[in-house]
């Protein structure tokens, strides 16, 4: 019936009428804000051969919908996304204000030195600062299985798709061997050294 609707809306044009669903699709999924996603999945990824782990857990209104393939699908591949891509953040809300600061301050001595005038660097620290956010927020970031379409976006879709609210809440990337100081050796020196014994 929607498809019907949409053809008539559109005067039976084909590609207007597929523009109006994907629309419509779009501003359903914005009418489901209000709603409380308290169900869902956590999913865990590992990859490399547990060089890295992930966990993520994402929200939707409905066991039935948790429970569905398409969900588990989407929870899968945001998981192998944060593998991916590694982000910091879940959105550019989280990032706070004094990180933001700190990239500002590292851009505008960047854009100086580089002999840029005073009066674009702090356009040119803007769009930084966005492309920044765009590398270290996952809904911002662009989606590993396709490059045209944001984290968001596929969220926004798939909410339009299966008509619930679904949310990511919360990740948790590890990576074998992250933080921890690592040997330096001099590979030369160690040969000498079972040379002169």
């Amino acid at each position: 019936m929607d498809c019907k609707k949409a053809l008539t809306q559109c005067e039976g044009n084909v590609d207007e009428a597929i523009d109006f669903l994907r629309e419509k699709g779009l501003a359903s999924a914005a009418k489901k804000e209000g709603r409380i996603a308290a169900e869902g999945i956590v999913e865990a990824y590992i990859h490399g051969g547990g060089r890295i782990g992930v966990l993520v857990e994402i929200n939707c209104e409905t066991d039935f919908v948790a429970r569905g393939e398409e969900f588990k699908t989407l929870a899968r591949d945001i998981a192998m996304q944060i593998a991916a891509a590694n982000p910091l953040y879940l959105n550019k809300a989280d990032i706070p204000a004094e990180v933001i600061q700190h990239e500002k301050d590292i851009l505008r001595a960047q854009a100086l030195n580089e002999g840029k005038p005073e009066k674009i660097v702090d356009k040119m620290v803007e769009g930084r600062i966005q492309k920044y956010t765009k590398e270290v927020c996952l809904l911002e970031q662009a989606f590993i299985k396709d490059p045209d379409v944001t984290i968001n976006d596929l969220l926004l879709s798939k909410i339009a798709k299966i008509g619930e609210k679904i949310v990511v809440r919360r990740f948790c990337r590890y990576e074998m061997g992250e933080g921890l100081e690592k040997r330096q050796e001099d590979f030369a020196a160690e040969v000498m050294k079972q040379i002169n014994k």
